[in-house]
């Protein structure tokens, strides 16, 4: 379902993006001598939808990488509650010998549960 709701909003827009690509095949200068704009320093002549299509590609890596840098205190929320799991668990590990011999092991000759507590501190 969901692959078909993807060909359904895509194929549309790459049919967007091939009439673009056609009907702006024409070079146009693209220059980046703001100061100069009669006789730039560098300038190259590229077709519009190369240019468009350049921006666009552009425009996703930045947002990318200020999405990226944006998650940072995430990740390192992600990464503490990882080393805080591993150490539960290994006290777990520790703590296991304490534990009944086999889980759900029950008082002989009845259904009730055997529980037992931890050694007392020392």
């Amino acid at each position: 379902m969901i692959r078909f709701l993807k060909s359904l909003v895509l194929l549309p827009v790459a049919a967007v993006v091939v009439l673009l690509a056609v009907a702006n095949r024409q070079p146009v200068p693209l220059s980046f001598d703001p100061f100069n704009p009669d006789a730039p320093v560098f300038s190259v002549n590229l077709p519009l939808y190369v240019i468009l299509f350049g921006a666009v590609a552009l425009g996703i890596v930045v947002g990318g990488i200020f999405t990226w840098l944006g998650q940072g205190r995430t990740r390192a929320s992600a990464r503490h509650h990882q080393r805080e799991a591993t150490r539960y668990e290994r006290e777990l590990d520790r703590l296991r010998p304490y534990a009944p011999d086999a889980p759900g092991q029950t008082y002989p000759g009845t259904s009730v549960p055997v529980r037992t507590a931890l050694p007392a501190p020392r």
